[in-house]
């Protein structure tokens, strides 16, 4: 059976836990015909077993995004493996716990510098370390939450976010003249382990039980993962610098 990613080759960071984005997008990116490969970080063996439960077998690379030996790495590697990429899934995010929870006024810039490295600049960081794989061109994606509010107990997450987010637009407006396209997914929240690493979390999720016109499954991945797959695929051939929402509709409403 034809799927969207016929013949894509596709590298999926993020992938720690069968509930998070990162599984479901590798799992629909390989259902739609794509070869996926895999970066972990910093327990390659979690990932690995994880990567089992896969519809096919995934090779795991260990990748930090914030160590340049690792990303000095990454084009050799996957050019062994696959021969080169069609696409790369940014699916990282990390804060340190002071930076979250309701600290915004008190954070130190050590760990709001660690929050921007590890979940902005990582963007960039990992386009360009995957850039000479994609010769014909390609599709970046990453994942996003959405950047244009306060959200509560979110705190530097958020500005980490809304970096995340101007990182893609200005990657679209330079990797244009290459045929390399970057968007990002805004996802509603899903109770993974990234998410529940952010105290009250619970709280936030009570938003979309609330005011969402889609009725929204905090335990369904799969919605954010096919619309990664989507911005993957050749049908949005045209499509860079874009912010689509997986939301439920949620961005939509006003008070």
């Amino acid at each position: 059976m034809s799927g969207i990613l016929n013949g894509k080759r596709v590298l999926v960071t993020g992938v720690l836990m069968e509930s998070s984005i990162a599984f479901h997008t590798a799992k629909v990116a390989q259902e739609q015909g794509a070869e996926v490969i895999l970066t972990a970080f910093p327990r390659p063996t979690l990932t690995e077993r994880i990567a089992k439960k896969l519809p096919k077998p995934a090779k795991v690379v260990e990748l930090d995004v914030t160590n340049d030996e690792h990303l000095a790495r990454v084009e050799e590697t996957v050019r062994a493996e696959l021969g080169g990429l069609d696409g790369v899934v940014h699916s990282i995010g990390f804060a340190p716990q002071d930076a979250l929870g309701g600290n915004f006024l008190n954070t130190p810039f050590e760990s709001v510098a660690t929050a921007m490295h590890v979940s902005a600049f990582s963007l960039k960081s990992l386009t360009m370390a995957c850039l000479p794989l994609m010769e014909e061109g390609g599709s970046v994606v990453g994942l996003t939450f959405d950047a244009q509010y306060a959200w509560p107990q979110y705190d530097w997450m958020g500005p980490a976010k809304a970096a995340l987010e101007a990182t893609s637009r200005y990657l679209a407006r330079d990797l244009g003249e290459r045929n390399v396209r970057c968007n990002l997914i805004s996802a509603g929240p899903i109770g993974s382990m990234a998410a529940k690493s952010i105290p009250g979390f619970g709280d936030l999720a009570k938003v979309w039980d609330e005011r969402s016109p889609l009725q929204w499954d905090m335990s369904d991945p799969e919605p954010a993962g096919r619309g990664v797959v989507a911005l993957l695929s050749d049908f949005f051939p045209k499509t860079t610098g874009e912010i689509v929402h997986v939301d439920g509709g949620v961005h939509i409403m006003g008070a």
